[in-house]
């Protein structure tokens, strides 16, 4: 749990500010990943030693599930409003993946999404299992929209827009412009509604 009084912790600053160290953190496992940054580097961006890490996050780990709750308030919010938009669930899944394209290329050394990318690879399964809720729970948001048309295919098709938010965020970590993802994500809604036709 974050530690929100300002005034205690041992070798803490009195201005500690909870949201900002977030904010920093979130920087940081973006650029670098889970595994790229340690707690000595987290401590240094925030202004903070080791001990007074551990008093305000409790662990490395901790700290990351509160990066991606920050992480996934801001772009969860956007998924459900575009999942919760007019037309059909292909005009829905369109609207996510374009905005992907959007927020996805890179800007100041960030690319990609933080769910999707920030434990690749990682060492830590704690990290893996993490991101891989959240991934789930993407997942199953998605599988509800497409169940109010085809229940029977809802998984299935959910499955296909999860793979391709990962390809972008991918190709984005590697430099593709706005232009490119959006190119792919219409290429991919004309291949979702593809599937959708076929019997």
């Amino acid at each position: 749990m974050i530690a929100t009084k300002k005034s205690a912790g041992r070798g803490r600053p009195r201005s500690f500010d909870p949201e900002a160290a977030l904010a920093t953190a979130q920087t940081l496992f973006q650029q670098h990943g889970y595994d790229g940054v340690g707690v000595a580097e987290i401590g240094k961006a925030m202004g903070i030693t080791p001990p007074s890490f551990y008093n305000a996050f409790g662990s490395k780990a901790a700290l990351f599930d509160a990066v991606l709750d920050r992480y996934t308030a801001d772009f969860g919010n956007l998924v459900l409003a575009a999942l919760d938009g007019e037309g059909d669930m292909a005009a829905a899944v369109e609207r996510v993946l374009k905005g992907a394209a959007r927020l996805y290329p890179g800007c100041d050394g960030i690319a990609g999404c933080l769910v999707i990318d920030g434990a690749r690879g990682s060492q830590d399964p704690e990290a893996r299992a993490l991101t891989a809720r959240r991934m789930a729970e993407s997942h199953d948001v998605i599988a509800a929209r497409i169940a109010r048309e085809l229940p029977d295919r809802a998984d299935a098709l959910a499955a296909s827009v999860v793979i391709a938010l990962k390809g972008m965020s991918s190709a984005a970590r590697d430099g593709a412009t706005m232009d490119e993802l959006t190119a792919f994500a219409d290429m991919a809604v004309a291949g979702f509604r593809a599937a959708v036709a076929r019997k």
